[in-house]
């Protein structure tokens, strides 16, 4: 990577006033499927309620999680759904206004509920699903290229993690932003100590977290047969 593509992407990750505690907001959600890939979509249709999200640096948007349905489309829990949102506390309120909203997700209508907020939590392994670098589609490049963001993060002690699949593939993503293809990967991230997992999860690594990457949760349990990650 570019010495220029990691100042701009470094940039990205420095969100707001660092003494400022980030929280999860949680919306409850109604509706009944979502495309597997809508993390475009769905900041759109945020952005459209809310404009100020185009510019809002502070803001992590993270993906609705659902099971597989139909080729490329994902059934959402009947009473689980959720969509989470990152921000530092004092712009609670400004998401606020989200409650109650209809959303058109690429034809799939969903409803948010009332949203509860909560601290981010230490935890020594955190995972996020999805990772996106620039320049950095093949597993040893953007792993070095993460390592070296953590670095700029003063996160210097933690072991980087790409997970695999039930094949021993890692797990190598691609979204769809417009007409373009955005390569990614999930990584954990383990040995953290309790300031570097919330500095992570305040941070996170990589661009483009209002549109579902870069976001870092604690770790609940691994399946050693499939080597499956959970995540809160």
């Amino acid at each position: 990577m570019s010495a220029e593509a990691t100042r701009s992407t470094l940039s990205e990750n420095v969100l707001t006033d660092p003494q400022v505690p980030h929280i999860i907001v949680r919306f409850p959600v109604q509706g009944k499927t979502l495309p597997a890939d809508h993390g475009y979509a769905l900041y759109s249709a945020l952005s459209r309620r809310i404009p100020e999200f185009h510019t809002a640096r502070w803001l992590s948007v993270e993906l609705i999680s659902g099971v597989p349905w139909q080729q490329g489309i994902i059934a959402l829990p009947t009473r689980s759904a959720a969509l989470n949102l990152r921000l530092p506390a004092d712009a609670f309120g400004k998401v606020m206004r989200l409650a109650g909203s209809r959303l058109d997700i690429e034809g799939h209508q969903l409803t948010l509920g009332i949203p509860v907020a909560r601290p981010l939590t230490p935890a020594a392994s955190l995972y996020a699903r999805f990772v996106t670098i620039r320049n950095s589609t093949e597993a040893e490049p953007f792993l070095d290229a993460a390592k070296r963001q953590l670095d700029k993060l003063g996160i210097t002690t933690a072991t980087l993690e790409l997970p695999r699949d039930e094949q021993g593939r890692f797990r190598r993503r691609i979204i769809k932003i417009k007409a373009a293809s955005i390569v990614g990967f999930s990584l954990a991230a383990h040995d953290l100590t309790d300031d570097d997992s919330i500095k992570l999860q305040t941070h996170g690594l990589g661009g483009r977290r209002k549109m579902g990457c870069g976001s870092f949760n604690p770790i609940r349990f691994l399946t050693p047969a499939t080597n499956q990650i959970s995540a809160t």
